[in-house]
């Protein structure tokens, strides 16, 4: 994680393309990343693959390709959706484990610590504050700082994708 963060602290604010949360599981890595086009989220992604797979290679060596897909990509318009796929990516630890009918403590008090989610301003509770430099990038479009609030700050205890009673 900390090779990884290192070379995302590097590029997080690069021209046009910014990542804003991540969420690292055993298999595959979720972004949220903010960009200008589609030609600097092309660009973007290109730089961000390449930093990830060297972070890879430093700590565990080898050659080769490291990720074998390129990235699939959501493009978020409105607040709503903006909040769910804010809590998808920093509580995607949860999900899992949910989803695999581990156990969840019912009420966290902190996060995953392979998730940018130490970094995270609006949690709907307090925190502890992350004692590092961040190493994803402030968002910069409305929807990312504010719109999203519409729909009610996001509790670390949350599960995404369960369903609310």
């Amino acid at each position: 994680m900390r090779a990884l963060e290192r070379s995302l602290r590097e590029a997080k604010e690069r021209t046009g393309c910014r990542v804003i949360a991540y969420s690292v599981q055993h298999d595959h890595v979720h972004l949220l990343v903010e960009a200008e086009d589609s030609r600097a989220l092309g660009c973007g992604m290109k730089s961000i693959g390449a930093r990830i797979a060297r972070a890879v290679r430093r700590v565990f060596g080898g050659r080769g390709p490291v990720l074998t897909e390129r990235y699939h990509q959501r493009v978020v318009r409105s607040p709503r959706e903006v909040r769910y796929v804010l809590a998808y990516v920093l509580l995607n630890a949860r999900k899992h484990a949910a989803a695999l009918g581990r156990k969840v403590m019912k009420r966290v008090t902190s996060v995953d610590p392979a998730s940018s989610g130490r970094w995270f301003k609006d949690w709907a509770r307090a925190l502890p504050p992350a004692p590092d430099e961040p190493a994803v990038a402030a968002p910069r479009t409305w929807l990312l700082r504010v719109g999203w609030r519409r729909h009610g700050l996001i509790d670390p205890s949350e599960i995404p994708g369960a369903r609310r009673r």
